[in-house]
C-alpha cells in the first residue's frame, strides 16, 4: 500500500464537497457521509478528478470511517 505523506493528506479535500479525505488501502475517502466518494491512488499519486471518483454503499462508508477512526485513534 502506498502511504500518502500526512501533510499532502492534510490539505487534500474532496473537490465535489470540499470534505477532508481518509485514506483506506489504495483509496482516499470523502468523510462527507451524503456523497460518500472515494478516490483512486495510483502509482501513489492521488487521482482527485471528480470523474475518477466512485460513489460507495451507505453501509460501506460507515465501516470504512469505522476503519478510518479505529487506524488514526480518534
Amino acid at each position: 500500500m502506498t502511504e500518502i505523506d500526512k501533510e499532502l493528506l492534510d490539505i487534500l479535500v474532496c473537490p465535489l464537497s470540499k470534505a477532508p479525505l481518509v485514506q483506506v488501502g489504495e483509496w482516499l475517502y470523502a468523510t462527507d457521509p451524503e456523497g460518500r466518494r472515494r478516490y483512486p491512488i495510483r502509482d501513489g499519486i492521488p487521482i482527485m478528478l471528480a470523474d475518477q471518483a466512485e460513489t460507495v454503499s451507505p453501509e460501506e462508508y460507515e465501516r470504512i470511517m469505522a476503519e478510518a477512526a479505529r487506524t488514526t485513534g480518534q
